[in-house]
């Protein structure tokens, strides 16, 4: 934030501010440099519990979104689908639910146009399935992104 701040608002040309980018630059550097070991050794001995993993992801209501996506397929206007949404996700948390928990009939009691298929629509798997946009978390993308990943390590190890 220090180096933004200091080059934000510099001319173009040669300016004696400048002076003071470096230490900032050296300071992330070497911050990355400590932390890169920290996060494979992380990453060689951790367990991943996908069943924890959903868990947490449900409680955050990632999918909030994609219930007021599923409102504005049927025509309902983002900002009306937005509060409806909003509604929901205050019961949720009053009641200690989730939205996939929820009955059918609070999301109508909040809009009419609420009907069976929301549910499929706030699925966490649909959720993640839909976003295929470049570097999203799709099955088809993440696999792209490894590959990628797996390329580069490959070039700079010299082809081994």
């Amino acid at each position: 934030m220090s180096l933004l701040t200091t080059m934000k608002a510099l001319p173009l040309a040669y300016n004696k501010d400048m002076q003071e980018d470096k230490e900032p630059v050296f300071d992330a550097v070497d911050t990355v440099k400590q932390c890169v070991p920290v996060f494979a050794a992380m990453i060689d001995t951790m367990k991943v519990h996908p069943e924890n993993m959903l868990a947490a992801a449900q409680r955050g209501f990632l999918n909030a979104t994609d219930c007021a996506d599923y409102l504005t397929k049927k025509g309902v206007p983002f900002r009306d689908a937005y509060k409806a949404v909003g509604q929901l996700v205050y019961t949720c948390t009053v009641q200690g639910k989730t939205l996939e928990t929820l009955p059918l009939e609070d999301y109508q009691a909040v809009h009419p146009m609420f009907d069976q298929g929301v549910y499929e629509a706030i699925d966490l798997k649909t959720c993640v399935s839909q976003r295929s946009s470049y570097g999203g978390p799709c099955v088809q993308e993440t696999t792209r992104q490894i590959g990628t990943l797996a390329e580069f390590v490959k070039q700079r190890r010299g082809g081994v």
